[in-house]
């Protein structure tokens, strides 16, 4: 993780041009963004696209970086966005959550768990991602959703109320 002067003296040299910087930029968050983009889309190599597409938006949009701002919620944005122009392109597949949802608990809660994702709204299932998958802050999810932190708590509870009945119907048939 940089440190919030290094990244802004890197977000400086790659707006002039410094493809070095920018690279070292992406390098730090690359991770988080492949994560995010395998979360909305549940393949690995249509998430290694996204986020490379993502990364190529970024660099070529780079003067829209608000100075003093962090990139990753600005990338995390665009990446949420390709993710959400990927749905409308195909059919969503339903694959392992094994690797997704490894903190989560036996086998059948994952797929339930999946399952109920995947029956939620692209935003819900966003906020629901970037809150408990990806544990970014209230603050990173409204930057990166451009709303306030009050806005992004909402979302975000709202969210859960969509979900919790979804993950209970399994609960009265064990």
């Amino acid at each position: 993780m940089l440190s919030a002067s290094s990244e802004i003296d890197l977000i400086h040299r790659a707006k002039n041009g410094d493809a070095a910087a920018f690279a070292e930029l992406l390098r730090a968050i690359y991770l988080v963004a492949f994560r995010l983009a395998y979360g909305l889309v549940h393949d690995i190599d249509e998430a290694e696209d996204i986020v490379q597409e993502a990364s190529l938006t970024a660099w070529r949009r780079l003067g829209n970086v608000r100075e003093g701002r962090p990139l990753r919620p600005w990338l995390l944005a665009i990446v949420a966005n390709k993710c959400r122009a990927a749905a409308k392109r195909r059919r969503w597949s339903a694959l392992s959550t094994e690797q997704v949802f490894e903190d989560v608990g036996d086998i059948a809660t994952r797929v339930d768990l999946h399952r109920a994702l995947a029956c939620l709204r692209h935003d819900d299932r966003l906020v629901l991602l970037l809150r408990y998958y990806l544990d970014l802050p209230f603050e990173e999810i409204a930057l990166a959703l451009s709303i306030s932190p009050k806005g992004a708590r909402s979302r975000v509870h709202r969210a859960l109320e969509r979900l919790r009945p979804m993950l209970q119907t399994r609960e009265v048939f064990t």
